[in-house]
C-alpha cells in the first residue's frame, strides 16, 4: 500500500489501536494515562501528515477492499476534510493533556481514556468516509462513546443530561438510516461521489429535495440547529470539562462538516429551495442560542447556548453558497472548534478554584489569578468577534458575504447577535473575574482560588489561546487555505475525479452545463 493511502488509514486506526492497547492495561491508571497521551501525540503527527499532503489541492483515496469504488469502502481526503481531521486530533491531544489533572481516578478506572480515543477514532471516520453508509457507522461509534462519557461518574445531572443527548441522537441516527435506505432505493449507490453524478439524472428532482430534508433533520439534530438544538444545552453543561470541551469542540462540527459536504456535493437538484431553508435555519439558530446564553446564569450553560449560537453562522455561510461565504464558513469553523474548546477548559479551571461555574458564587480571579484571566480574555475576544483575534475576520467573511448577496435582514441578525456574544462574554468576565469573592460563598470556593493552577490544565489552554492569536495576527494564510478549501467544495468534478476517474467527472460536468444552460434559458 503506498504511503500516502496510509495517511488516511492512520488517524482512524490509531485511536483504536490506543484504546484497545488501553484495555488490555485495564487496572494500570499510570500506564493508561502515559499510552493515551503518547496515542493522542501520535494522532496529531499523523494527522498533521495528512494534512500537509493535501495541502497542494490533492484529493487523496484509498480503497479499504479490493473492491473499487462506488462498490467497496472508500476513505477520502480533501482539503476540508483533511483540516477537519487534523483540528478533531490538535483537540484530542490538548484534552488528554488537560484530563490528567482535570478527570478523577473513579472514572479513569471506568475506561475514560479508552472511550476518549474511540470518540476520537469515530470523529476523524466521520470527516474522511466517503460513502453515507460508514457515515452512519461512524455517527453511531461517536454516539456509543460519548453517551458513556456523558454519563461515566453516574451523578444525577449527568444522567439526566445523557438520557436526552441519547434519546435525541437515537431519533437522528432512525432518520438518517431511513433515509438513507431510500435514497439508496432511488438511486443504488451510497457513495457520495456516485450520488453528485446519478442524482442528477433522476427524473423527478423533488423527490430529492423532500429526501435531502430529511438528512436536513437528521444532521440537523447532530448539529444543534433550530429547532432542534434544545437537547445540547441541557446535557452539555453536566460532565466534567474535559469532556465537554471535546463535545463543544468536535462533536457538533461533524454535523456541521456533513451538512456542508453532502448540500454542496449531493443534494443540489434544488439549491435555490434547500439553500434558502439553510439560510432561515442559521439565522434562527443563531437567534435563539444567542438569547438562550443571556438568560443564563451559569457559565458552562452560557457556553453550551453559545455553540449553538455559533454553529447559525457556519450554516449561514453554506446557505448563502458563494466562494466568499463558504470560505467564511470554513474559515469560521477552525476558529470556533479552537475557542470553544479552551473556553470550556478555562471553565473547567474555574470548577476546579471556586468549586461551581455558578455566576453568582464565584468573584475574585482576576486579582487572584490574572493570567487565567488573561486567557479567559483571549477566546472570550475571539468569540465575540473583536479584532484582530481570529473570531473578527471569521464574522467579517460571513457578514461581508451577507451583504453582496443582499440578504440584508440575516446580515443585519447576524451582527446583532455578535453584540449580544460581547454582552454574555462580559457578563461572565464581571462575575467570575471582576468582582470581589462574595461574602456568601461556600468556604471552599474562598480557599480554592488561593491553590495554584495545575499545569497540565494551564498549557492546553495556553497553546489553543496562541493559535487563537497567531490566527488573528496572521490570517492571510488561513483564509488563502479556506479560499482554496472553498474552491474543492464549489467544483464537485474534483472530488469525483478523485473517486470515480475522468469519464464520471466528464459526465458530472456535462450535467452541471446542462443545468446552466436550462436556467439561463428559463430565465430569458
Amino acid at each position: 500500500m503506498e504511503s500516502k493511502h496510509w495517511l488516511l488509514i492512520l488517524p482512524i486506526l490509531l485511536p483504536l489501536f490506543t484504546a484497545a492497547i488501553s484495555v488490555v492495561f485495564w487496572g494500570k491508571r499510570r500506564l493508561q494515562r502515559l499510552l493515551s497521551v503518547a496515542g493522542a501525540l501520535a494522532h496529531f503527527v499523523a494527522a498533521i501528515f495528512l494534512w500537509l499532503a493535501t495541502l497542494d489541492g490533492t484529493v487523496l483515496v484509498t480503497p479499504l477492499s479490493n473492491w473499487a469504488p462506488p462498490y467497496g469502502i472508500v476513505l477520502v481526503a480533501d482539503q476540508l476534510g483533511a483540516t477537519m481531521t487534523l483540528l478533531g486530533a490538535m483537540m484530542g491531544l490538548a484534552v488528554v493533556i488537560y484530563s490528567l489533572r482535570a478527570i478523577d481516578a473513579r472514572r479513569e478506572a471506568f475506561g475514560y481514556h479508552p472511550l476518549l480515543h474511540v470518540l476520537l477514532m469515530g470523529v476523524c471516520g466521520a470527516f474522511l468516509t466517503g460513502d453515507l453508509f460508514n457515515l452512519y457507522v461512524w455517527f453511531e461509534v461517536m454516539l456509543l462513546a460519548s453517551f458513556v462519557l456523558l454519563a461515566l461518574g453516574g451523578e444525577r445531572p449527568q444522567l439526566e443530561g445523557a438520557i436526552k443527548y441519547v434519546a435525541l441522537n437515537l431519533i437522528a441516527s432512525t432518520l438518517f438510516l431511513s433515509a438513507t435506505g431510500l435514497l439508496y432505493g432511488l438511486v443504488g449507490t451510497l457513495n457520495f461521489a456516485d450520488l453528485a453524478v446519478k442524482l442528477r439524472d433522476v427524473p423527478q428532482p423533488e423527490i430529492v429535495t423532500a429526501l435531502s430534508m430529511l438528512f436536513l433533520v437528521a444532521f440537523g439534530l447532530k448539529a444543534g440547529v433550530f429547532p432542534l438544538f434544545f437537547w445540547l444545552p441541557a446535557s452539555y453543561h453536566t460532565p466534567p470539562s474535559a469532556i465537554a470541551a471535546l463535545f463543544a469542540g468536535l462533536l457538533t462540527k461533524v454535523g456541521v462538516y456533513v451538512l456542508i459536504r453532502t448540500f454542496s456535493l449531493v443534494f443540489v437538484s434544488d439549491p435555490h429551495f434547500t439553500n434558502t431553508v439553510l439560510l432561515w435555519i442559521g439565522v434562527l439558530t443563531m437567534l435563539f442560542g444567542v438569547l438562550g446564553a443571556v438568560a443564563q446564569n451559569d457559565m458552562r450553560r452560557i457556553l453550551s447556548f453559545h455553540i449553538v449560537s455559533q454553529i447559525g453562522y457556519m450554516i449561514f455561510g453554506l446557505a448563502l453558497f458563494t466562494p466568499l461565504a463558504l470560505a467564511g464558513a470554513i474559515f469560521y469553523v477552525v476558529h470556533h472548534i479552537i475557542v470553544k474548546t479552551n473556553l470550556f477548559l478555562v471553565a473547567g479551571v474555574v470548577r476546579y478554584l471556586q468549586g461551581t461555574s455558578a455566576l453568582a458564587e464565584t468573584g475574585g480571579l482576576f486579582r487572584k489569578k490574572p493570567v487565567l484571566a488573561a486567557l479567559f480574555a483571549v477566546p472570550a475576544l475571539s468569540l465575540a468577534g473583536i479584532p484582530p483575534l481570529s473570531g473578527f475576520f471569521a464574522k467579517l467573511a460571513i457578514v461581508r458575504a451577507g451583504l453582496e448577496s443582499e440578504a440584508w435582514i440575516a446580515t443585519g441578525i447576524a451582527v446583532f447577535v455578535g453584540l449580544l456574544t460581547m454582552f454574555s462574554m462580559t457578563k461572565i468576565w464581571n462575575e467570575v473575574f471582576w468582582k470581589a469573592t462574595p461574602e456568601d460563598a461556600n468556604a471552599y470556593a474562598k480557599y480554592a482560588v488561593e491553590k495554584p493552577m495545575p499545569r497540565a490544565m494551564t498549557l492546553p489552554i495556553l497553546a489553543l489561546a496562541l493559535c487563537t492569536v497567531s490566527i488573528g495576527f496572521g490570517v492571510g494564510p488561513l483564509w488563502n487555505y479556506s479560499q482554496r478549501a472553498a474552491t474543492q467544495i464549489l467544483d464537485p468534478t474534483i472530488y469525483v475525479r478523485a473517486v470515480l476517474g475522468d469519464e464520471s467527472a466528464a459526465k458530472l460536468a456535462d450535467s452541471i452545463e446542462r443545468e446552466k444552460l436550462a436556467k439561463r434559458e428559463a430565465a430569458r
